[in-house]
């Protein structure tokens, strides 16, 4: 039986698209190409908005980094939020796949009851976001490096990548979140655990390893003490910016 409810779904999609993805009109030329497309999940009957940043000459083999932006309340356009990162990878030489992962039609997000219950279907359908986008750019981007997948995520889309990590260990090689503060970070060697925290909010108890879990698994907790939770985004200054992407280069290329 035909889905009845898609051509409209579809047509919600584009205008909700032409509203919030602003004209790139850059003044300079770029280092960095930048794709923003609608993937569409026919499992879930779910439309997935995606930016892809990659560089400008092409090479083989470039290193995947899948980032989630952090909770939108649902108003669009938070996949384009962190260009300040995600522009500067892709001048780096990796390939970033920014995923939209709320919907104007999508229930918002839980404020009462414990957040690992009334949030957890939130992550989870994150996490599937995660792995069609991975599954997608297997068969539409070849060149891509598959092997080295770094996650990365901001907040709520920071909870999202440490859910991912902890469901599909052997599919990640690194994450890096900045300031998740409700999914526990996993206790393992692999994939690698990194995590940039904010000076001003403190993240449940037992997200965070202790010192002793830290050192036991190798996993790298980065207090940013001039950096706060609202300022991991575009909000952030130039020199915000600059530590932050320095952190990430850093992580990026450790062995």
């Amino acid at each position: 039986m035909k889905n009845r409810s898609l051509p409209a779904l579809m047509l919600i999609f584009a205008l909700f698209a032409a509203q919030h993805i602003p004209a790139q009109t850059p003044s300079k030329p770029q280092s960095f190409r930048l794709d923003t497309l609608q993937l569409f999940d026919s499992a879930r009957n779910r439309i997935i908005p995606v930016a892809y940043y990659s560089p400008k000459i092409q090479k083989k083999k470039q290193q995947l980094i899948i980032f989630s932006h952090g909770y939108g309340a649902n108003k669009g356009g938070d996949y384009l939020a962190y260009s300040y990162l995600t522009e500067f990878l892709a001048t780096k030489g990796f390939f970033v796949a920014s995923t939209q992962h709320e919907l104007p039609t999508d229930s918002l997000m839980p404020t009462q009851g414990v957040p690992q219950i009334v949030r957890k279907p939130f992550w989870e359908r994150g996490v599937e976001n995660i792995l069609f986008v991975i599954n997608s750019l297997r068969k539409s981007h070849p060149h891509v490096d598959f092997t080295h997948i770094a996650l990365a995520g901001h907040s709520n889309g920071g909870d999202m990548t440490a859910l991912f990590a902890q469901k599909y260990p052997e599919k990640a090689g690194k994450i890096i979140t900045l300031d998740n503060r409700r999914v526990a970070l996993p206790r393992t060697t692999k994939p690698r655990i990194y995590s940039l925290r904010s000076s001003d909010q403190a993240p449940d108890e037992g997200v965070v390893p202790t010192l002793e879990e830290q050192k036991k698994f190798k996993i790298t907790i980065t207090k940013l003490p001039n950096t706060i939770h609202n300022n991991m985004d575009d909000n952030a200054n130039a020199a915000q910016r600059k530590e932050i992407q320095d952190f990430f280069l850093r992580f990026l290329k450790e062995r």
